[in-house]
């Protein structure tokens, strides 16, 4: 079970960079989409301050939620480097001394990647969140990890010797039915043996990669936070203990619910988790989760249907929303009790969208 985590000094918890393996960072982390203008694909940066202060409400924060910035989720591999340090400096404003902020890294060459990781640090983050190589990820079929590690392990490196910070991997990889779509066992042990500073692990896997993963971080003779990304997983993962806090997109729909199911895990109210979970949580996740390709495009539609966003459209060459996944994401969303933008505005924007 993740530990609760309340009345926390962040300033003190950061800086002990001698115990920065002791579970610390072992958070309810949300990937934070990136909130644009209405009827533009300009960022919005009241909005951006909007959705973090919802995430930021003392309850959340006593569940032990933490803020990533500029996560895949929220369309990193598309904004500038001004505008993801825009980002991070507003999240810093928002966020500092009261929960963990991390900012995604992520640009065209290693020499950029290193740029905006110390963007962010110079900018007052507390730890990196690193992604893949754009090469590795855009030939993901090919890429063979277990045989070629330093694709992504070198340019972590590169990040590691100029900002010297926590940092948390989200472990894209070629997609197989042993592990789905994250990292395989053998480079992510040789990764996290060769960078002293992974305090977090991603769990970008289906459910037979995740156990396995979980299981070999655990042998590790230093802490490797175990945090959950498909919230599809997260009840076998709670029930099984190889959970111990998150990297996740799905709090930018479904934060009251999953909160409500986490906390009950964790004051071991095994009846009440599964009620919340039984009750629509589920089938909601389940639906989110049954396309990878889709699930980016997903994030934002159902963050836009909670009102936490202007418009459903992530920036081209994203795709669209299609309609009928709109409204089966709106008929899901409903029956877990989530509060929903008026019906109106959701049909009035439903009726232009693609079949």
């Amino acid at each position: 079970m993740i530990k609760n985590i309340v009345d926390v000094d962040i300033g003190a918890l950061i800086m002990s960079q001698e115990s920065w393996h002791d579970g610390r960072f072992d958070r309810l982390f949300v990937a934070a989409c990136t909130p644009y203008k209405k009827n533009s694909y300009e960022v919005d940066e009241e909005g951006l301050r909007n959705l973090l202060r919802y995430f930021l409400q003392p309850k959340y924060v006593e569940a032990g939620i933490a803020i990533i910035i500029n996560p895949e989720a929220g369309e990193i591999f598309y904004l500038s480097r001004r505008e993801k340090l825009r980002n991070v400096q507003i999240a810093v404003e928002e966020c500092k001394n009261k929960v963990p902020l991390f900012a995604g890294a992520i640009d065209l060459t290693t020499e950029d990647t290193v740029a905006v990781a110390k963007d962010a640090e110079d900018a007052g983050v507390d730890g990196i969140f690193v992604i893949p190589p754009l090469g590795a990820l855009d030939v993901t079929t090919s890429w063979n990890a277990v045989k070629y590690p330093e694709v992504w392990i070198d340019q972590v490196k590169a990040i590691d010797q100029v900002v010297d910070m926590p940092i948390i991997c989200h472990p894209t990889a070629t997609p197989n039915i042993a592990y789905g779509n994250g990292l395989p066992l053998e480079p992510t042990l040789l990764m996290c043996r060769e960078i002293p500073n992974i305090v977090g692990w991603k769990m970008t896997y289906n459910w037979d990669g995740w156990k396995t993963i979980a299981r070999g971080l655990r042998s590790l003779d230093k802490h490797v936070g175990i945090l959950g990304a498909p919230a599809v997983y997260f009840h076998e993962a709670l029930a099984c203990g190889l959970f111990d806090g998150t990297v996740t997109g799905s709090f930018n729909y479904a934060l009251e619910p999953m909160i409500d199911h986490i906390v009950a895990w964790r004051k071991g109210d095994v009846k009440k988790a599964t009620e919340i979970w039984n009750s629509g949580l589920s089938e909601l996740q389940e639906y989110v989760y049954s396309d990878f390709s889709r699930l980016h495009v997903r994030y934002k539609i159902t963050a836009w249907l909670r009102g936490l966003v202007s418009h459903p459209f992530m920036r081209p060459p994203m795709p669209r929303p299609k309609k009928e996944e709109a409204i089966t994401l709106r008929h899901l969303m409903n029956k877990t009790g989530i509060p929903l933008i008026e019906e109106n505005v959701f049909k009035d924007l439903v009726a232009k969208l693609p079949s």
